[in-house]
């Protein structure tokens, strides 16, 4: 059993998509942090110096009552919260990722399509007559003698 789990597991396909998850985590990290640090900041700072990370509703009041500065407030007083503005954050890094996701498929199936080439022309063709291959620019067949119609 241990020898067909080695086998699985280094199997080409399955250390890709290892490698594949990892990339894609760190990527997702990278995103995070710009959505968190370098793109809703300025946003928050356009509307008014909203930290959006901190933007939520109280369902119920903690065992000290609100108002609350700050979700980590709310969070230490006992209060239950509904965190809409780190959704908005999580909702904005999905469609970053989705996007670049987007654009990186779309550039290889650019690649793709150009390493693509149409089969050359053919350069024979048979005789009607005898059957044999011939140059498809012939007008009469080297083996047969046969005349050939043009084209």
């Amino acid at each position: 059993m241990l020898k067909e789990f080695k086998e699985f597991a280094m199997r080409g396909s399955v250390v890709d998509m290892a490698v594949g998850i990892i990339i894609g985590a760190a990527f997702g990290t990278i995103v995070n942090s710009a959505v968190a640090d370098m793109i809703m900041p300025p946003i928050g700072l356009l509307l008014g110096n909203v930290d959006f990370s901190n933007l939520f509703f109280v369902l119920k009041q903690g065992v000290q009552p609100g108002p609350y500065a700050s979700v980590a407030n709310a969070k230490a007083a006992g209060a239950v919260t509904i965190n809409y503005g780190v959704f908005l954050n999580t909702v904005i890094s999905f469609i970053i990722v989705a996007f670049s996701v987007f654009i990186l498929i779309k550039g290889l199936n650019h690649l793709k399509k150009k390493e693509e080439t149409p089969p050359p022309a053919p350069s024979t063709k048979e005789c009607p007559y005898c059957l044999s291959t011939i140059s498809i620019k012939a007008v009469r067949c080297g083996h047969c003698t046969s005349e050939l119609k043009a084209g």
